[in-house]
This record gives structure tokens, sequence and C-alpha cells, in this order.
């Protein structure tokens, strides 16, 4: 038994959604647009992690200052490190919170476009949504799995741009492993080659969601949030 399994009763509510809308239009457009309503729902948990994250980000160069300060003595440290948090009204981890309650909606939706079910049996330009590229044959279905590939991979470049451009600014000394990270913002396309039509479809919709809802809440900030390389 899957660890998702718990999450059954929202995915039965979510496939009903989802099934009602595709009554009135294509299952593949019906998908689009549920993750859109979902991610539209869970904006304001978006803003206060953009919130949380600006203003950790203001305090940067004081906990960078302090960290230096007391470099021989780590009790020292966190404690003028709580101390500036306290004065400041800003939690150490601002903006985690509201990205963690996203989690569990997020995995709903995995689990709805991963796991079997009636909606899978439709088509997106006649290639069934619950086909995987290893079952694919002919041209026209390696087309529609080329296209989706293709736009995950055209959102992954955009975010790779600005984390290479986020990361090259807040750093003053090179750290060990962060030339890799802008690099997963690729991950999207390797993990729908392990998925269905109906999932590479949804990580397609949610991803280019997430990088334009990113570049209008951190526009003219430069930064990117600790989670932009998530989905």
């Amino acid at each position: 038994m899957s660890v998702l399994s718990v999450l059954d009763p929202a995915v039965t509510v979510a496939h009903a959604v989802v099934a009602t809308i595709a009554h009135v239009l294509p299952t593949a457009l019906a998908i689009v647009l549920f993750v859109l309503a979902v991610r539209l729902c869970l904006h304001p948990l978006a803003r206060a992690a953009a919130r949380g994250e600006k203003a950790r980000s203001k305090l940067a160069p004081k906990v960078a200052e302090l960290n230096k300060k007391h470099r021989n003595n780590p009790e020292k440290a966190r404690e003028a490190l709580a101390e500036l948090y306290r004065k400041e009204q800003v939690s150490p981890f601002a903006g985690c919170l509201p990205m963690l309650v996203q989690i569990p909606f997020f995995s709903v939706m995995y689990r709805l476009f991963t796991t079997p079910n009636d909606l899978l049996d439709h088509t997106l330009f006649g290639v069934p949504l619950g086909l995987h590229v290893g079952n694919a044959h002919g041209a026209g279905q390696f087309a529609v799995f080329g296209l989706l590939y293709a736009g995950l991979a055209a959102v992954g470049y955009v975010n790779y741009r600005r984390a290479r451009r986020a990361t090259a600014a807040a750093q003053t000394a090179p750290q060990p492993g962060a030339a890799l990270l802008p690099y997963l913002s690729f991950a999207s396309v390797l993990f729908a080659a392990l998925v269905p039509v109906a999932a590479a479809l949804y990580l397609l919709t949610t991803s280019v969601w997430s990088a334009s809802e990113r570049a209008w809440l951190y526009r003219g900030t430069g930064q990117v949030p600790a989670t932009a390389l998530a989905v």
C-alpha cells in the first residue's frame, strides 16, 4: 500500500471535480483548469511565503555579521540570532510553513494523475492520458510527449537563468555544490518521463504557474525563493 493512500478521500473529491468539468470540456483541458484553480486557491500561501523570504533576506547581512562576530562561540551566536529575530519580529523559518502546507494539495493532484482511473482513459490529441512514454508508438504519440517535455524544459530554462543570477548575486564566496543547484530546475523534465501524460500535463501546468507566480511576487528584488526549484 502506498504511503499516499491516506490521501485517497481527497483524491476522490478531486476526481469528482475534474470529472464534472470533463462533462462539458475535454478531459485534458479539465485537468489544466483544475490545476490552475487549485494553484489560485493556494496563492495566498505563496504570498505569505514570499513575505517571509523577503523578511529573512533583509536580515541576511545582519545574520552573516553576527555569525562572523561569534564564529568561535556557537552558543553566543544562537543567542544573538534569536535576539535579532525577536527584535525584528521575523521567524527564522519565515516562508517555510506556508510552503509545507501546500505539499498535501500537490500530493493529491500527483496521485490523481498517476493512479489508474477512468479520467486517464481519455486522450490528449489522441494520446491516452494514462500512457507512459515507454509504451508510446507512432510519430503522433511521441510528438505529444515531445511537446510536453519541451514545455517543461522551457520553464526549467527560465528558472535556471533566474537561479543562476540569484546565486551569483547572493554569494560573496563560493559555496560547495551551489553551482549545481540551478540545474535542478530541469528535474521536472526527467520526472515527467516517469509518469503518464496526465501527470506530465499537470507538471507543465503547475510549473508555468509557479514560474509566473514567482516572477510576480519577487519582481524587482532579484530574489529566488528557497522553493524556486520545486514544482
